[in-house]
């Protein structure tokens, strides 16, 4: 059976490729917009949810899709990608010197090419707490275009690493695709689809 990656993050494809060898990509155009009331944990896991049933209907045969998100809670605010140079760099320096929550989402769910039939979606909450970022810093940050297409725009994968003091959770759902999590509900479904 074709396992989809509902995503077009080279972050997250190379993330996948950790656990299993073959997949296809294939990622939806989905609204990203938290609704009212919403809160960040319900808003995450919609966008994982939403983003898995848009890429099955793409295809059109039997699948297990698999669909992801990330942001950043910051004392409950939600910070989504960067708008704009300005919007970066204050987002980024207002994580210095302090604690936030990443959360990511993932969906798996089997498509039997016309309904969705199992569903699991689980979320990871992981804390980070970054030291000292000056404007100087944060400016030629963004410079690189690493932070424009990033959740509260920075990628700890990569140049914003050097800010990270501390890390409790899980490394990989902040890069963008939790891998224990995400194998144990592959697992979970294809023990269903026996």
């Amino acid at each position: 059976m074709q396992l989809v990656l509902a995503s077009g993050s080279p972050r997250r494809r190379e993330l996948l490729s950790q656990i299993r060898a073959e997949f296809i990509c294939l990622a939806s155009d989905i609204p990203e917009q938290q609704a009212i009331n919403e809160t960040a944990s319900d808003y995450v896991k919609r966008l994982a949810y939403d983003k898995a049933l848009a890429s099955a209907k793409l295809h059109d045969q039997p699948c297990i899709v698999i669909g992801s998100d990330t942001l950043i809670d910051r004392d409950g605010e939600v910070m989504e990608k960067p708008r704009n140079q300005p919007h970066g760099i204050a987002m980024l320096r207002s994580l210095a010197q302090r604690k936030h929550k990443v959360r990511t989402a993932v969906c798996v769910m089997y498509y039997d090419g016309v309904t969705t039939d199992i569903v699991s979606v689980e979320e990871v909450v992981t804390e980070v707490t970054m030291g000292e970022i000056s404007e100087t810093a944060a400016s030629a940050y963004w410079q690189t275009g690493e932070p424009q297409d990033k959740a509260a725009g920075y990628a700890i994968q990569g140049g914003a690493a050097r800010w990270v003091k501390r890390i409790s959770g899980s490394y990989t759902a902040v890069v963008g695709l939790p891998l224990y999590e995400t194998d144990q509900l592959l697992q979970a479904v294809e023990a269903k689809l026996g």
